[in-house]
């Protein structure tokens, strides 16, 4: 097979990607009808400490695991779906506990030069699958843009922040997978789907 035939194929692949969560994305905004309640007013995390939940993470009340960040920055991961189109989405909420305003770390982002060009994300995130001894990194578009929750740089005190990132998929038989992402603790998680 030849080099320019691999290109074409990964990009058609990325492409296909790309275009998968843009329809989920756009399928988890719709829903229209106004039910009355404002964001704040969304099902809580499973402390009630009045969370809010994003589009993409749907009602939820569980949360899988807790992971401990720098200077009182906490991430609660609510779902791990694995999705049809060859991808691991990973939901959680992101928590200021302390009692200042704090300024995310520039490592969330991950090292690589094309992510970091992009502004500030949790591209850095992996989840290691032990058994197949395999690590995943967050998928990018073909601009290099994660496909993770960006732009966040800065969180209020006892604000909470919706975020997902998105990884290829282990194999079906995976169900266990590490999480990491840099300077938080690591932790164990089940794939659902």
């Amino acid at each position: 097979m030849s080099i320019r035939f691999t290109t074409k194929a990964q990009r058609g692949m990325a492409a296909l990607i790309v275009a998968a969560g843009l329809a989920l994305g756009v399928a988890g905004c719709g829903g229209g009808g106004d039910d009355g309640k404002s964001p704040e007013q969304s099902v809580p995390a499973s402390k009630g400490d009045g969370s809010n939940p994003s589009a993409q993470e749907g009602p939820t009340d569980e949360v899988q695991v807790e992971l401990k960040g720098p200077d009182g920055l906490l991430l609660q991961v609510t779902s791990v779906g694995r999705d049809a189109g060859g991808f691991v989405t990973v939901n959680g909420i992101l928590k200021n506990e302390s009692g200042k305003t704090l300024t995310l770390p520039a490592q969330l982002s991950g090292n690589e030069t094309e992510v970091i060009r992009n502004g500030q994300s949790l591209g850095g995130a992996t989840l290691v699958d032990s058994k197949s001894k395999k690590r995943y990194y967050v998928l990018r578009d073909t601009e290099g843009r994660p496909l993770t929750t960006t732009g966040i740089s800065r969180v209020k005190s006892g604000e909470t922040v919706p975020v997902f990132m998105q990884f290829p998929s282990p194999p079906n038989e995976t169900t266990e997978v590490t999480f990491q992402l840099p300077m938080f603790a690591t932790g164990d998680i089940t794939i659902s789907g």
